[in-house]
């Protein structure tokens, strides 16, 4: 990060400082990098940076570990011999408890799999893994493909697999989703797969794209359509992924079989496998100029979470939001109607024309970064390249910050921040001190008012001042006097 670039945040933080509130929480990231920033380490802070756990990894991180709540921490991670290579490769992934203990392992890394960047922990305890799916030139040009743009001669297409971990090394594939099920192209007649592009948003365009390069990071890849992130919501029971490559988002839903998931047909849309919502770049379809172009590399797209202000919307990082070097955070209202189906326009790319928020101005990133939303309205944003994680608040005041500062280059995937109750256990604590910095102030009697209005916040511990299991304004009235008591 730049010395300009420092002051301009450092002002910023200042002034949010004094008329924001940053979220009470603990902050999971695992830095990866050169020297010891690659310490293969994942953190959980809280708002003072003091370490509450840590967990040390055999191997660096894939994209983002995620946090469970009942302490363990699934982790993906960067085999040493991935079949496919190119940013954002990964392979493996593990589940550890608190301690630090690997209670569970496993590698797709095949002739035919390799997982890459993301993944996602489900409530019923299984995981969604992006994976690379090999296909050859041949195999290619069988379905429409007009060229391959790597001396591998392969084209990686993608796929969803939701796994059972079993045992201590094993998995069940209990749901699958093929991208390669799901294509049109407009270049050969003599095809199953012909037909106007235009005529089906719910389709993929076979020869939309480079089919990889020889430039890469792992040198000559098949990478067609780079996806960095999947989020599932179980409320809609529904999978949403992002493509750096095509700069769009999609949605897919999850209640088919993996037989339906195969097809254009089944499931709560009717639609089967197929696109039941995409954005950012409707030309990937034939329905849009530049002007409808608005994502560009973008990264970490996920739901807004129940309880949270802006709930049901989607908030993603759109790495390159203008000519000079800015990147955003993009929060977008999805066309959702009461029947559950995504309006679309007869001839017209999906909605909405522009999103409902914006944040932007001093952050950048070419790699991974992230957004997501918090309990109180705020957002947490992470500048992969600079190791940098921010909270602002809806009127894009800077309220917390922290730059990890590892020896040598250091990078950060995506930070997540949680309640301090998450866990379904509190530590030690004073009465009052809601914020746990050892100090009753100002800054604890906001938390407390929140806790009471529901802004935010659910009640925790050191509010209930009177010990009834509730906080209430009777907690506020007995904080007040225990301050000016002392």
């Amino acid at each position: 990060m730049t010395k300009i670039k420092k002051y301009l945040y450092l002002g910023l933080f200042l002034i949010g400082s004094l008329f924001g509130q940053a979220f009470n929480g603990m902050t999971l990231f695992t830095p990866t990098g050169s020297g010891t920033a690659g310490n293969n380490t994942t953190y959980l802070i809280n708002n003072n940076l003091e370490g509450i756990n840590s967990w040390i990894h055999p191997r660096g991180a894939a994209s983002i570990p995620y946090l469970l709540e009942d302490s363990t921490l699934i982790y993906p991670y960067r085999v040493q011999n991935p079949s496919m290579s190119a940013g954002g490769v990964g392979g493996g992934i593990s589940k550890y408890n608190w301690e630090g203990d690997i209670l569970w392992s496993y590698e797709f890394a095949n002739e035919t799999y390799q997982h890459h960047h993301d993944i996602e922990p489900l409530p019923n305890g299984n995981i969604l893994v992006i994976v690379w799916e090999r296909k050859t030139a041949q195999e290619a040009y069988d379905v429409g493909r007009q060229s391959i743009d790597n001396s591998l001669n392969e084209m990686w297409s993608e796929a969803i697999l939701e796994i059972e971990p079993i045992g201590t090394n094993d998995v069940n594939i209990i749901w699958e989703w093929h991208l390669w099920d799901h294509l049109i192209q407009n270049v050969d007649s003599t095809l199953p797969n012909y037909g106007i592009i235009s005529d089906h948003p719910e389709l993929q365009n076979i020869n939309y794209g480079n089919a990889g390069s020889n430039q890469g990071p792992g040198g000559a890849n098949g990478d067609w359509k780079h996806l960095n992130a999947i989020a599932y919501n179980e409320t809609l029971d529904q999978i949403a992924i992002s493509s750096r490559h095509h700069d769009e988002i999609y949605i897919i839903d999850h209640s088919t079989s993996s037989e339906e998931a195969s097809g254009h047909i089944g499931g709560n849309s009717g639609l089967g496998g197929d696109y039941l919502f995409r954005w950012g770049n409707p030309q990937s379809y034939d329905r849009g100029s530049n002007s409808d172009h608005l994502l560009f590399g973008q990264h970490g797209v996920n739901w807004i979470p129940e309880g949270s202000p802006g709930e049901g919307d989607l908030i993603l990082f759109n790495n390159n939001y203008s000519d000079h070097n800015i990147a955003a955070v993009f929060e977008l209202i999805p066309p959702l109607n009461d029947d559950g189906v995504y309006d679309l326009i007869p001839d017209q790319p999906f909605g909405p024309i522009e999103p409902i928020w914006i944040h932007a101005g001093y952050f950048y990133t070419l790699m991974q970064g992230g957004a997501f939303r918090l309990p109180n309205g705020n957002t947490l944003i992470t500048d992969c390249d600079d190791a940098l994680m921010i909270e602002v608040t809806s009127d894009h005041q800077v309220v917390w910050s922290h730059e990890f500062l590892g020896g040598g280059q250091s990078f950060i995937a995506r930070a997540q921040k949680f309640p301090l109750n998450y866990l379904g256990s509190f530590p030690e604590f004073i009465i009052g001190d809601i914020n746990l910095d050892g100090n009753l102030d100002i800054f604890d009697l906001l938390y407390m008012s929140d806790m009471v209005y529901g802004f935010g916040y659910s009640p925790t511990p050191p509010a209930d001042f009177n010990g009834d299991g509730s906080v209430t304004i009777s907690d506020i009235i007995l904080f007040v006097q225990a301050v000016l008591n002392n």
